[in-house]
């Protein structure tokens, strides 16, 4: 249909079914404050009965000239009237990201466009009695940069906002629209006000797309303090205080009963169901509104918790997060997931945790006496990871990363499934006399190593310089000379030894974890292969590698992506490509931004009516 026909004849999408009525009343009342303007020259003056009169009469001169057969409310529409000239920036950000939604799906072709017509409200935010309404006389403007929300509210309302002191919970991409919209419609900005805002994460660059308080020269910044900084200029009277804390039972004396009793509304921007329930008990201790959130893809959800009035988040029922088990990461993956997992905790185990507790060897003077305190299998296993690194595969320079890749690369896709294969070989039958190799079990095979192999050479490449990085020597991005070098290496060769236990379940794998706290301690023996740190040239150095997907010159993409795609052949899986690889090892949840806009505007329409509830409380 053209403009035309569908103002005349429209279709409504109904965005609350508790106001099936409402979409046509306000299509009519968006006509007859376009007629205002075009008779008067300027917008129904705030609050005004005379104005509000004058607006009806263009409801009803509309009415007589489409033959409208409806009843127009009239109450309804002298609120339209009254409330014509302001403006609050949470139904901007709602509408703004409706908006942004459909310019996305008329650009990418994709997704059906709203049909036609979608009007949305939010006047539960006024007063529920009108005689709490403003008059014409307290709605005027006061040369504010608040005027258009004073306009709806008036000014006391405003300095409620100014006075609160309100708690945000991360500062990811719900929290930097939430801090947006706070400093535009000036909460905590009077001596009074304060405004506390924690995230222990740093930014990385995939954050960008979405979280716009961010800029690429903020890569590596605390979230909180870049976003505290980043609404300062935005309203340099508001009063925000960043921390960098996780909340939970660890913080409890930072986040303590002071801290909770003298918060006016809590909101969570959080991105895991713990931290969830953990704040959502935390407020109905202290009896303290919760603003409650979050975004997947284009789907969103808003929660008020309200204290012994609505029930709280931890009565919601959630869908546990999903884990994977063990011994399906360790011996018998069946979907790329599972392998992709397992390469970034071979990443991690390799090239961050030993290198740390290595690192920690060597500079700090407490580590041992608080090792040899530990429980057995603890210590056996931190002194374990030392050895390896200070010892076992300790290298000095490039051609022994090179070997030790090559190593590696022998163990984790030959030889531990030659020995799996020896303990179950393909034909083995279950206790009831099924095939083992049945169901999820996959039967793998070996891989033979293949310099002409991208994904054989890709693993090496990046396992190589990845070791390198370690022991601080320079990387070596010349493929070739590595190809070549590695094609002259020989491999010790194999054989599978009897007697080798490999848990089938997750009852073995804890099993065989209790069995290990039985074996006599090592932790002389470790301590006694390992030299002491005064014994290391000065110059030795070890650095731990830290997990950054978004770069992709640190080769740790490369890693996990052919060390994932390199257990997928075991297992006859279909690989990932580096995109998928970096959605899923990344933890990477959708996102985009005109939900989260969507989601935070009616977070604050919320507040806007939680203020109005403490106000009458």
């Amino acid at each position: 249909k053209s403009l035309r026909e569908a103002m005349a004849t429209p279709k409504f999408v109904v965005s609350d079914f508790a106001k099936s009525e409402r979409p046509a009343q306000l299509h009519v009342a968006f006509q007859a404050l376009h007629a205002f303007i075009e008779s008067n020259a300027r917008l129904p003056n705030s609050w005004s009965d005379a104005d509000a009169t004058l607006f009806l009469k263009n409801v009803a001169n509309l009415r007589a000239k489409h033959k409208l057969e409806m009843d127009i409310d009239e109450k309804l529409m002298r609120l339209f009237s009254y409330l014509s000239r302001g403006n609050v920036v949470p139904m901007n950000a709602v509408i703004g990201g409706i908006a942004a939604q459909e310019l996305i799906k008329a650009c990418s072709g994709k997704f059906s466009p709203l049909y036609q017509w979608l009007y949305f409200d939010a006047l539960e935010c006024l007063p529920l009695d009108p005689k709490d309404y403003l008059t014409e006389a307290t709605s005027q403007p006061i040369n504010s940069r608040y005027d258009s929300q004073i306009a709806i509210f008036g000014p006391d309302f405003q300095q409620r906002l100014a006075n609160q002191k309100i708690f945000v919970v991360g500062s990811g991409a719900i929290g930097c629209e939430l801090l947006k919209n706070f400093a535009m419609i000036g909460l905590a900005t009077s001596q009074k006000g304060a405004l506390w805002i924690t995230d222990m994460d740093i930014i990385e660059r995939s954050n960008l797309n979405r979280q716009f308080l961010f800029r690429p020269t903020d890569v590596g910044k605390y979230k909180s303090a870049t976003a505290a900084t980043a609404i300062r200029r935005m309203n340099s009277k508001i009063n925000i205080v960043d921390h960098q804390n996780r909340v939970g039972p660890e913080t409890e004396q930072t986040y303590n009963d002071n801290f909770f009793e003298n918060l006016d509304v809590v909101v969570n921007a959080l991105d895991n169901v713990d931290a969830r329930l953990y704040v959502d008990s935390r407020c109905v201790y202290y009896r303290k509104p919760l603003l409650e959130s979050g975004t997947l893809g284009t789907k969103g959800n808003v929660q008020i918790v309200l204290p012994f009035l609505t029930e709280p988040y931890s009565s919601t029922p959630i869908s546990p997060e999903k884990t994977i088990p063990m011994c399906t990461l360790k011996s018998f993956p069946n979907a790329i997931e599972h392998t992709l997992q397992w390469a970034r905790d071979d990443f991690e185990g390799l090239f961050t945790q030993s290198a740390e507790n290595a690192r920690k060897y060597l500079k700090d003077s407490k580590f041992i006496k608080q090792t040899m305190q530990m429980a057995v299998n603890e210590s056996n296993r931190l002194l374990e990871s030392v050895k390896q690194i200070l010892v076992d595969d300790k290298t000095a320079n490039f051609e022994e990363c090179i070997k030790w890749a090559r190593n590696y690369f022998e163990e984790q896709y030959a030889n531990q499934i030659k020995q799996l294969l020896f303990n179950f070989p393909v034909d083995s039958l279950t206790s009831s006399g099924m095939p083992f190799w049945s169901g999820p079990k996959r039967c793998p095979h070996p891989i033979e190593f293949d310099a002409n192999n991208q994904t054989h050479i890709d693993y090496i490449v990046a396992a190589a310089n990845l070791k390198a990085y370690v022991y601080n020597i320079p990387y070596n991005r010349d493929i070739n000379a590595i190809k070549d070098y590695v094609s002259t290496l020989v491999v010790k060769e194999f054989t599978p030894k009897a007697g080798v236990r490999i848990s089938i379940n997750d009852d073995e794998l804890n099993e065989d974890a209790l069995r290990d706290l039985e074996v006599a301690d090592r932790c002389e023996t470790l301590l006694n292969a390992i030299p002491a740190p005064h014994l290391f040239d000065t110059n030795f150095q070890i650095n731990p590698v830290q997990f950054e997907k978004d770069d992709d010159t640190n080769f740790h993409m490369d890693y996990i992506t052919a060390a994932s795609n390199l257990r997928a052949n075991n297992y006859h899986i279909d690989t990932a490509d580096r995109h998928k690889s970096k959605l899923i090892a990344g933890r990477i949840i959708p996102a985009i931004a005109t939900t989260t806009s969507l989601i935070t505007g009616l977070v604050c329409l919320e507040l806007y009516k939680v203020l109005a509830i403490l106000t009458t409380t």
